[in-house]
C-alpha cells in the first residue's frame, strides 16, 4: 500500500510540474486515499496541501481552503510546524490571489512567525517577499518596500539581485541614519 501511495505521489508531482493538473489532481487523491488507509496521516497531510495548492493555482477558492484548512489541521495534530507554515504560506497566496488582503496578511504572518521559529530564514525570507506583494497591492508602498527588504534579509542564499538589492537598503538606510 505504501509503494502503491509513494508512486502516485511520484506520477502526481510529474504531472504537476508538467502543467497537468487535472491528471496531476487524480493522482494525488489517490495517493491521499491510500495514505489514509495506512494510517500515514503525515504523508497524507503533504498530498492534500498539493491537492489545495492544485485547486488555488486553478481557481477553485472554495475547494482550496478546504483541502488546505484540513491539511493545516492535519499538520496540527502531528505538530509539524514546518508544514503548518508551509499551509498558512499558500493560505496567504490564495488569499493574495483572490483580493482578500486582511485574510492574506493574516496567514503570511502567521507563517513568517512560524518560519522565524523555526530557524528557517529562507522561507521566512520569501514569504516576507510574497507579504510585501500584498501591501503594494495595497498602496501601503513604505510597508511593502520594509516588507521586502526584511524578506530579503532573511534569505541565506540570495540572488546576485537580490544580494544588490539588500545593498541599496542598507545604504539608504544608512544615509537615512546620518
Amino acid at each position: 500500500m505504501a509503494n502503491e501511495a509513494g508512486q502516485l505521489r511520484e506520477e502526481g508531482l510529474k504531472r504537476f510540474r508538467d502543467g497537468m493538473y487535472p491528471e496531476a489532481l487524480a493522482s494525488f487523491s489517490q495517493a491521499r486515499d491510500a495514505l489514509l488507509a495506512a494510517g500515514d496521516r503525515s504523508g497524507a497531510a503533504e498530498i492534500i496541501n498539493n491537492i489545495g495548492v492544485i485547486h488555488r493555482i486553478e481557481r477553485r477558492k472554495a475547494d482550496a481552503i478546504a483541502a488546505l484548512s484540513e491539511a493545516r489541521a492535519l499538520f496540527e495534530e502531528l505538530g509539524n510546524q514546518s508544514q503548518i507554515a508551509q499551509t498558512l504560506g499558500n493560505l496567504g497566496s490564495l488569499y493574495a490571489r483572490e483580493r482578500e488582503p486582511a485574510e492574506a496578511v493574516r496567514c503570511y504572518r502567521q507563517a513568517i512567525d512560524l518560519f522565524a521559529g523555526l530557524g528557517d530564514g529562507e522561507r521566512q525570507g520569501q514569504t516576507l517577499q510574497a507579504l510585501s506583494s500584498v501591501y503594494r497591492q495595497l498602496g501601503e508602498w513604505s510597508q511593502a518596500l520594509a516588507t521586502y527588504a526584511a524578506g530579503v534579509s532573511a534569505l541565506r542564499h540570495p540572488s546576485v539581485f537580490q544580494r544588490l538589492l539588500r545593498w541599496l537598503f542598507t545604504s539608504a538606510l544608512g544615509a537615512l541614519n546620518h
